[in-house]
């Protein structure tokens, strides 16, 4: 790993708050991710199950952690199986954990190889009840290969068929979508590093640069301040690039008088940033560019104020949309007919902002959360407002980290620039 290690007090705080949620005699098994095939003999690179790294921080494949707190023997209530490492791994493959390492990433103090896992497995499930297993309930996953946690499950009904199994992703949903202040600090260096990223990227960008030298110089600032990598597939996008949602191709010239959109996070200890600041080539908006970003950015401002306890998504969303409403009639784009049209299903300023405002951030980009629960102090959520006119080549986003708390919210991106005239400045200097 690139990063520094966290503090595995995080990690016992994550594991004692999840047993207060597990029913009396319990077992909750997570496992770690595949190594994911290409062809031939490739692997993509190795990304940890976002689950038992908030359980334990351990950075690697073929992990399992068994969790059973009430286990008449203590030292089973906790038990991480790691694979066990040797000469001929070591030389192809590099360094794997010790137990020791383990331990001091952990907190756990029963780590064991692979090897025991049926025996000891078999221990704890004669003294449980009920099994809690892992399946990924994102309401945005589309996954089509099966994973090691289905073939585990598979293999745990099989051989174990008259236990009482249950759903452990609904709890980690809930857990997961507040985070501690250790879990803030973090993400937070997740942004500083985006912020690193961004200030580079001012100074560099100019008419004739290709979209992938932008993206070039993220990676170049990331990892040289020990990130992971990119949290995701990053989004350089140049003039008309920019009204494609999801572009990733970032393989365009950047012309003059053109708007660039960078949707862009460093990942830093499986932490992701979500940073997105839509900018001039040529170092200077035009007078419609700005009055569409400023648009933007007020709805941004106003969608903060609205993400308060108490709140919750559908509402938010309900309410940005009003805002945006407003904003684009403003501008020219709808008429007092469009609006008079528009039904809830198909509101009218759909058509120029698509998606949501904000979504959950955390080990996962889209982090865990559920869609319908109120707002609580803790939540992390992006802000990410856009305005995309396909007509003009004109797609803007702007889009901020924030944390809410009792008396709103924490902006862990508040000191990355965003008003038109600092970016002009930084940009002509």
């Amino acid at each position: 790993m690139k990063y520094f290690p966290i503090k595995k007090d995080l990690y016992n705080l994550n594991r004692q708050n999840l047993v207060k949620q597990l029913k009396p005699r319990s077992v909750a098994v997570f496992n770690s991710n595949d190594i994911m095939p290409t062809s031939a003999d490739g692997t993509m690179k190795f990304k940890q199950h976002s689950d038992i790294f908030y359980l334990s921080g351990i950075d690697q494949e073929e992990s399992i952690l068994a969790i059973a707190p009430d286990h008449p023997d203590e030292n089973l209530r906790e038990v991480l199986f790691l694979r066990q490492t040797n000469e001929e791994i070591a030389i192809w493959e590099g360094h794997k954990y010790t137990k020791e390492e383990a331990f001091e990433s952990s907190g756990i103090k029963n780590v064991q190889w692979l090897d025991n896992f049926d025996k000891l497995f078999n221990n704890i499930m004669l003294e449980s009840d009920f099994v809690y297993l892992n399946t990924n309930e994102h309401m945005r996953a589309a996954a089509e290969v099966q994973t090691r946690d289905k073939r585990f499950i598979n293999w745990c009904q099989n051989k174990y068929p008259l236990h009482n199994y249950r759903r452990i992703a609904p709890v980690m949903h809930h857990l997961r979508a507040i985070k501690s202040q250790l879990e803030i600090d973090v993400l937070q260096k997740a942004c500083d590093i985006t912020e690193q990223g961004f200030r580079r990227i001012l100074n560099f960008v100019k008419p004739g640069v290709m979209e992938f030298e932008i993206e070039a110089e993220y990676i170049h600032e990331f990892i040289r301040n020990r990130a992971n990598g990119f949290g995701y597939d990053p989004i350089i996008a140049s003039g008309f690039n920019a009204c494609v949602l999801h572009y990733i191709d970032n393989n365009s010239e950047c012309k003059d008088g053109d708007l660039l959109l960078m949707d862009v996070g460093a990942q830093y200890a499986n932490y992701n940033a979500d940073l997105t600041r839509t900018i001039p080539v040529n170092g200077r908006y035009s007078d419609r560019q700005k009055a569409v970003y400023n648009a933007v950015l007020r709805v941004q401002r106003e969608a903060m104020k609205m993400l308060v306890p108490g709140n919750s998504i559908p509402e938010y969303h309900k309410e940005v949309g009003k805002l945006m409403e407003k904003e684009l009639h403003d501008l020219g784009l709808l008429d007092k007919t469009d609006i008079k049209n528009q039904t809830e299903a198909n509101p009218a300023y759909k058509k120029y902002f698509m998606h949501g405002t904000s979504h959950h951030l955390g080990l996962d980009v889209h982090d865990y959360g559920n869609w319908y629960r109120k707002f609580e102090p803790g939540m992390v959520l992006t802000v990410e407002p856009g305005i995309y006119i396909r007509e003009e080549s004109i797609g803007i986003r702007i889009e901020n980290d924030v944390v809410i708390t009792e008396n709103g919210i924490h902006d862990l991106m508040k000191s990355i620039p965003v008003e038109t005239d600092e970016i002009e400045e930084i940009m002509n200097s």
